[in-house]
């Protein structure tokens, strides 16, 4: 949607104000346009979308900040920094920062974040069900009519996917609200919502337009595969497995999709249109952008480095022969962590000693000269790596904040793995012909070329493969989702978490007086209570509001 957001940009800021939402489950007044007189052209039709398409993400024609917030499920905030919450990443601002507080033991429903996500979706939500209303008084064509009524069924439904994930029961509003109505609705149970979605999903996916049809002028709205790529999110974390393994079949047989040979390509703007990226999230520079840079940054080039990587996703990358990682192994080599590893580790995690766009980042503890320097005072790393994945080294522009990178939401390397996984978890038999067509796919793209998986024994396979997930989509905001639904955030999210491996450094911060083995920066500690903090509490601010939603 990038050159559709160049045609309309200018207007979607005057129509945002139609779709305003008040915060407590939000009604969509008439404050700025009659209803009777908007929806007169195809014109005003499709800026009602775009506004649809863009809910709250927060762009600008003039960039004006950084995204200090959860702006959508889709912003860069909003996705790529809930890898703050897992194993993968580490806030730069510490453990009180709300992002780690979902996780480490001490989540309240005064956590900032939950109340971002749930305005910011129901405002959304909102917007969809007055665009549902109100479409059929515009002079449109049928076939348009249904194509635009199924994307925003589409958003809507993705809406209360990512709701009942990670709240569970919420309330399922299907149309415009009055304040009463607001301020005393129900909640659905998460069942309720899933079934919801997964209808929402089914219906629409025959009425979008497969990727191959979409004019690059139309690039970024709503597809067939992006409406089916949800629904086999949605049969996953219903564990209906057959349903999730038969809906990702559906996409892998359209054959519209690839794995792309360019790996980096896909998160640094330079292969944005790849047919690997099945819907995105579209910027554009000087219109419409994002400050993922200015957060991501390393702190020598202006960066906030807001996400910092942590050691135990770096230590998830295998050596190249495809055996899994050890510090005990002469192929590790502590100055030079990514040398004989996945070439994957490289192109995701930016770590000390490493060439970016024209420095060496310097994150040694013991150099106090380097803007860099892993400490836990300056406005840098806390984990001793920064991101390199969405850092773009091509990038020109003077303002960090003026970045017009996509954010991808689904590619096709999570359909090939999800597919792999719906059908080992269905016992169907794996042999090497689904791996080929699968898993090796993934692991074999020209940039990759890590060997062949040709395990088929199931317990082996999956964590063969829930490894692969998370080295493929590493710090692309879906492993907190997968720990969720596989049932292990518990396990994985309790203990000490560390970051790089310095082992000579003087100033090497230690967990008390604990030396860490391996030399590694002690990072935090995780409590994650089992039972309690899978599924996050309604805001307290909506709950004061309306105590049904308790």
């Amino acid at each position: 949607m990038k050159i559709f957001y160049k045609n309309i940009i200018l207007g979607i800021f005057v129509l945002l104000a139609t779709a305003s939402c008040r915060k407590e489950l939000n009604r969509a007044p008439l404050d700025q346009f009659s209803s009777e007189t908007f929806w007169t052209s195809e014109q005003n039709t499709m800026l009602a979308l775009t506004g649809v398409y863009r809910g709250n993400i927060q762009m600008s024609v003039n960039p004006t900040g950084a995204e200090y917030s959860a702006t959508d499920w889709w912003s860069y905030h909003g996705l790529l920094y809930l890898e703050l919450a897992t194993d993968n990443a580490y806030d730069r601002r510490g453990d009180n920062s709300a992002f780690n507080k979902l996780t480490n033991g001490t989540l309240t429903a005064t956590n900032s974040y939950l109340s971002n996500y749930w305005s910011l979706s129901y405002s959304r939500i909102a917007r969809c069900n007055y665009f549902l209303e109100n479409i059929g008084k515009a002079p449109i064509d049928a076939a348009k009519l249904s194509r635009m009524t199924a994307e925003a069924k589409f958003i809507r439904a993705c809406q209360y996917f990512y709701l009942s994930q990670y709240f569970g029961a919420v309330p399922l509003v299907q149309k415009t609200l009055s304040l009463t109505e607001a301020n005393t609705v129900t909640k659905s149970t998460k069942e309720q919502v899933q079934a919801f979605a997964e209808a929402e999903f089914k219906s629409v996916a025959s009425l979008l337009p497969k990727q191959s049809a979409l004019p690059s002028t139309e690039r970024g709205r709503a597809t067939q595969q992006a409406a089916l790529a949800f629904l086999g999110r949605t049969y996953l974390a219903e564990q209906k497995w057959t349903d999730a393994a038969a809906c990702y079949k559906q996409i892998i047989d359209v054959n519209d999709n690839i794995i792309d040979p360019d790996f980096e390509g896909l998160f640094n703007g330079t292969n944005e249109s790849s047919r690997e990226i099945l819907f995105a999230t579209q910027y554009l520079q000087d219109l419409a952008p994002n400050a993922m840079l200015q957060h991501n940054y390393p702190a020598k080039l202006g960066g906030y480095v807001l996400e910092c990587p942590l050691g135990s996703l770096v230590e998830s990358y295998e050596f190249t022969d495809g055996t899994p990682f050890s510090f005990t192994d002469p192929r590790y080599n502590a100055a030079d962590p990514g040398q004989n590893r996945d070439p994957r580790l490289r192109y995701t995690v930016l770590y000390n000693g490493r060439a970016f766009k024209n420095i060496i980042y310097n994150s040694n503890p013991d150099d106090a000269s380097s803007a860099d320097q892993l400490t836990l005072s300056k406005q840098a790393t806390r984990t001793g790596f920064a991101l390199k994945k969405f850092n773009s080294e091509a990038f020109s522009g003077g303002d960090l904040q003026n970045s017009g990178i996509d954010l991808p939401i689904v590619r096709y390397a999570e359909v090939l793995l999800s597919y792999l996984e719906a059908k080992l978890e269905s016992g169907s038999a794996i042999d090497q012909t689904l791996l080929d067509q699968t898993i090796n796919k993934v692991r074999g793209r020209a940039s990759v070329n890590m060997p062949k998986v040709t395990e088929t024994n199931p317990s082996a396979l999956r964590t063969i493969l829930r490894r692969e997930r998370r080295n493929e989509l590493a710090l692309e905001g879906l492993r907190y989702w997968d720990l969720l639904r596989w049932k292990v955030i518990g396990q994985v999210l309790n203990g000490d978490f560390y970051g790089a491996a310095f082992p000579n450094a003087v100033n090497l911060r230690k967990k008390g007086t604990t030396s860490d083995p391996y030399g590694r920066w002690y990072v935090t500690s995780k409590a994650f209570r089992t039972g309690t903090d899978e599924l996050w509490p309604v805001p307290q601010s909506e709950v004061s509001i309306n105590p049904n939603l308790k």
